[in-house]
Formats: C-alpha cells, sequence, structure tokens
C-alpha cells in the first residue's frame, strides 16, 4: 500500500459522504439526529468495500494504524452520523501529515493538492463552515 492508495480511498469515501450529504434534508429535526438519517443499502456496501479493502492492503505496512479510523467512519456512515463519518476521516488526513513530517512516508505534489482538495470538501461537510446540515429543535 502506498499514500496514493490511502489518498485514493479517503477520496472515494470522501465522494460518497458528499452525495449522501446531499441527499439529506436541509433541516433535520432534532429528534431524528439520535439515529440519524441512514444511507441505502447500496451506498453502505459501496463505503463498506472501499474500508475493507483499505484495512486487507494496510496490513503489515506503515499505514495499518489507520484502519480503526477508516472503521469508525464505516460505522457512523451505517447509522447515518454524516459528522461522526467525516471526523475519522479528517484524522486519517493529520495522521498522514504527520508521517509526512516525520519522514515515515513521502507524500508527492499531486497527492498534497488531493488531500487539500478532500481536507476542504470534508470540513464543508462540518457545521460551522457554511453547514450543509443544519438542525433545529
Amino acid at each position: 500500500m502506498q499514500t496514493a492508495d490511502v489518498v485514493e480511498a479517503i477520496g472515494g469515501l470522501t465522494a460518497r459522504l458528499k452525495a449522501y450529504v446531499v441527499l439529506l434534508p436541509s433541516i433535520v429535526p432534532l429528534a431524528a439526529v439520535p439515529t440519524g438519517v441512514k444511507p441505502k443499502p447500496e451506498a453502505i456496501d459501496e463505503y463498506e468495500e472501499i474500508v475493507t479493502r483499505v484495512r486487507a492492503q494496510s496490513a503489515g505496512t506503515r499505514y495499518r494504524g489507520l484502519g480503526d479510523a477508516f472503521l469508525d467512519s464505516l460505522e457512523a456512515f451505517e447509522g447515518g452520523k454524516v459528522l461522526g463519518a467525516v471526523q475519522p476521516l479528517l484524522a486519517v488526513l493529520d495522521q498522514l501529515e504527520r508521517m509526512r513530517q516525520d519522514k515515515e512516508i513521502e507524500i508527492g505534489r499531486i497527492e498534497e493538492k488531493r488531500i487539500a482538495e478532500y481536507r476542504a470538501a470534508l470540513r464543508r461537510i462540518l457545521p460551522g463552515n457554511k453547514p450543509e446540515l443544519e438542525i433545529f429543535p
């Protein structure tokens, strides 16, 4: 597994999250928040396929520690908890940056650009930055 593979997986998950968020109503009643608004089974299967591939390919590599964050994101996505799915992916991006700074991995210019794009897309999903998901009581 290479850095590009991890970045590609994050891109795939980000795309699925964005597609799911677009389907959500602009305002979600607070009563729906604890259980979330669940994605379609097909979307869950696609998300799970990416996470499973990353976890299998990263075993025994320097990226093996990222698998738990991907799994946390999948579990949140399955439950319809968009915000819970975004946070672990942002944590993976942060970990990649730390690994680069510690010279454990190299991140090329193309991957750097893609990481910045995915980070921006994930942050746009979060409340407080032109939120795509508003909650009312």
